[in-house]
């Protein structure tokens, strides 16, 4: 039996006088399972080999348990919603049994980690003494917070702020962690930056001081005009976000003209030059730690599907190879839905010669080729060919599928749609713009018939077909609202308003179907909708932070500010507190603007990271508090708005150029060439009148055959083709850039040398980030 332990050899002997134990080679396969399993995920947990521990291993990493694990982390970060302060509070008692019980499901989530890794691995690991001494200091807070609570005595509940670190340091948020990491490695060098932009500030504040401080100018609320250090400070850091631009200048500008100069040079140091440097300091940094971490995945990948060849690997004549047998229930194991077609065909990339077993090089590509989507075709007849013949093959018939199929019909429903679209932004009263919007609905049905004549009706209405569904659903739903809408109005009792705004959305959403027309947009909007999945990341980086900032804002800001619509006292005019009143917070009718509770707070925050009016809000919590309460603004201003979203933007950027330009890998090419070689290739072009299945139920018979061309003729057998970009992560793309320039033979370095590879550290096979973009 093939093994890690097994005599080599090519040629065996009919009956071998010992064979290992199946349980033997069953423990072997699992384990380079398992191996391959990481690899295909990029996950790096150090795992014990014994088969309990392996079993338990694939068990942690079922989506079921990854499911359980998310939906859990969502409850107790949820629970900030009926927690007081709360809109809709609940019992104390009942938001603390289901905290507990979060934390009962994260703890057993630990132990079952614990179970898997060696004791010596994750007693080393930071990640899981953060969750234990998170779960303790959370079971204390909420003790203390109870007993205080039975006596009437109001407590802080600190720990929620604690929450997020569920979220951050399980296994399965590496993502998230990959985002707090590049922060971190970026700190270093945007302090220095950052040092010095706060200098700036505070040499100009002084100038400012010295300039206006003695001139006995007047704001427009009739307070003195710079002469406060700390007013000047922070108003200047405001105008650098200029969103106390140009008020801040007005009583200067007023006096002289020439003290708009000292604020214009302001402007263009610290708004443009300093906030420039920031971007280019953080999407330096970005790209750098970037690098490092996808070449660590890289080295990662390697090491575990070395290990994976390492158990199966049999000699055969002078070199190492894995059987065609032990292959194909490793594939099974590490994917159990891919279907027998697929896998003949990986087999046939794999074992190019067909000689029964897969070399070293072509082993090392079986986790690319299973995170490469192959979609199955099977191409079907029209039904109206198999129940017509004579009719749909009739030349009257032929001649409009080749209508339907050319180019021009595309190019004339174009032009339909941008007339409908003048017609939407007319007046709807004028009854020729009502009858006309009949006669668009007529001809965007006679489109869908067409369509669905030409087509083959399966195909066109396919899983993976959107725009085909979208464009389906829009017509329909534009038609049956139209058509209750004139029924209502034909009554003549009333006429719905919330049917006549469900038409005109519809009418408008129609005009999207411009997008998958015009080639560039198509492009665009693909490349976006690609790195869509991927910003999740960034999503989660950016909740974690507006959680803490949220929490940390309730506890501090809670009730200081009230909003009653219902209420025309001067105590609601003035948001519920008397320091408010004659405030550009209140006069700005700002009273909606508080932590009073978490979906406040959320929404508070994101119009502070638009950052426009910033300050008057910071304003008014400074009124209702201390003048200290602006450092929280401020703090988070510069976590968020300078720090997080330059990253957030440089992310796009190496997101969208990668996802833009790169080619296909050399993996993929190989599946395509492959595919071709047998015959058994499509096109997407191709694809309008197939039905498209990602491993359906896929016929065993193989690719033989020699009527090929006459079933691509006939419109059915099996085919494939390599799914569309969007299946792929960011992460995978900048992945296959740095792994094309590794070597199939490199064993590349140890595993301690890729664990502990730093930033500045230089490999001898170093890729060249900048030249692979």
């Amino acid at each position: 039996m093939p093994g890690a332990r097994q005599p080599a050899g090519m040629h065996r002997p009919p009956s071998p006088p010992y064979q290992e134990p199946p349980a033997l080679e069953d423990q072997d396969l699992l384990l380079a399972a398992a191996y391959v399993s990481d690899a295909q995920y990029n996950r790096n947990v150090p795992f014990e080999t014994s088969p309990q521990a392996i079993r338990l291993y694939c068990f942690y990493n079922h989506w079921t348990m990854r499911a359980a694990t998310y939906f859990f982390i969502c409850v107790d970060l949820a629970l900030a919603f009926f927690e007081e302060p709360a809109w809709l509070p609940l019992p104390f008692l009942a938001t603390s049994i289901a905290e507990v019980l979060c934390l009962t499901v994260f703890f057993g989530r630990l132990v079952h980690f614990a179970k898997v890794t060696p004791q010596m691995v994750f007693w080393k690991d930071t990640k899981n003494i953060c969750l234990m001494v998170t779960i303790v200091l959370t079971l204390i807070d909420l003790i203390i917070y109870g007993s205080l609570e039975a006596v009437n005595i109001r407590a802080v509940r600190w720990s929620r702020a604690l929450r997020p670190v569920f979220l951050i340091n399980f296994p399965e948020s590496r993502q998230i962690r990959r985002a707090f990491r590049s922060i971190r490695n970026t700190l270093p060098d945007i302090l220095y930056v950052f040092l010095l932009f706060i200098f700036s500030v505070l040499i100009f504040s002084l100038i400012a001081l010295k300039l206006f401080g003695n001139r006995g100018l007047k704001t427009v609320e009739g307070s003195p005009y710079f002469t406060n250090i700390l007013d000047i400070t922070f108003e200047l850091y405001v105008l650098v976000t200029t969103a106390n631009s140009p008020d801040v200048m007005m009583p200067a500008y007023e006096f002289s003209w020439w003290y708009s100069l000292f604020f214009i040079t302001y402007i263009i140091i610290n708004t443009y030059i300093f906030m420039s440097v920031f971007l280019a300091v953080v999407y330096n940094n970005y790209r750098k730690h970037l690098k490092n971490e996808i070449r660590t995945l890289a080295y990662l990948k390697r090491h575990k599907m070395l290990e994976a060849f390492n158990i199966l690997k049999v000699k055969v004549g002078t070199e190492f190879m894995v059987t065609e047998a032990q292959w194909r229930r490793l594939v099974k194991l590490v994917a159990p839905d891919i279907s027998s077609s697929h896998l003949e065909l990986l087999l046939r990339i794999s074992d190019e010669g067909q000689k029964g077993h897969v070399d070293k090089t072509n082993f090392l590509r079986l986790a690319d080729l299973l995170n490469i989507q192959v979609v199955t075709v099977n191409i079907r007849r029209h039904p109206l060919e198999a129940w017509m013949p004579q009719v749909y093959q009739s030349s009257a018939s032929l001649l409009v599928q080749k209508m339907v199929r050319h180019r021009t019909f595309v190019w004339v429903y174009d032009v339909i749609i941008l007339v409908n679209a003048v017609f939407i932004a007319l007046d709807e009263k004028n009854p020729f713009i009502s009858y006309a919007e009949w006669l668009f609905l007529f001809l965007y049905v006679i489109e869908i018939l067409l369509k669905l004549y030409t087509y083959e009706p399966r195909a066109y209405f396919g899983r993976k077909q959107f725009w085909n569904w979208f464009d389906t659903l829009i017509i329909i739903a534009a038609l049956v609202a139209t058509v209750a809408n004139t029924t209502i109005r034909s009554a003549r009792k009333y006429s719905s308003q919330q049917i006549l705004d469900i038409v005109l959305i519809l009418r408008i959403l129609r005009l999207l179907r411009v997008i998958i027309s015009i080639q560039r947009f198509r492009v665009i909007v693909i490349t976006l909708i690609n790195i869509g999945p991927t910003m999740l990341t960034f999503g989660g980086l950016v909740l974690v932070v507006y959680y803490v900032f949220a929490i940390i804002g309730m506890e501090v800001f809670q009730g200081r500010v009230h909003f009653d619509p219902s209420s025309a006292s001067p105590d609601a005019l003035a948001c519920g507190n008397p320091a408010l009143k004659d405030s550009a917070f209140a006069q700005g009718r700002y009273c909606r603007n508080n932590f009073n509770d978490l979906a406040s707070s959320l929404v508070l925050l994101v119009e502070l990271t638009v950052v426009n009016q910033w300050h008057i809000i910071a304003n008014g919590f400074a009124l209702v508090t201390h003048q200290a309460a602006k450092l929280y603004f401020i703090v988070f201003h510069v976590v968020v708005v300078i720090l997080i979203v330059n990253i957030f933007i440089a992310f796009i950027l190496e997101a969208f150029f990668v996802a833009y330009s790169l080619e296909k890998s050399e993996v993929e090419t190989a599946i395509e060439k492959k595919i071709q070689e047998l015959g058994v290739g499509v096109q997407e072009e191709e694809m309008q009148d197939r039905s498209l299945v990602d491993n359906v139920e896929a016929k065993d018979s193989g690719f033989h055959g020699d009527e090929g061309d006459n079933k691509r003729k006939a419109l059915k057998g099996l085919y494939f083709r390599i799914a569309s970009k969007k299946y792929r992560t960011v992460d995978a793309l900048l992945q296959q850039m740095f792994e094309s320039e590794i070597a199939p033979e490199d064993e590349s370095p140890s595993l301690e040398e890729i664990l502990n590879v730093s930033p500045s550290s230089r490999h001898p096979r170093n890729p060249s980030f900048g030249n692979s973009v």
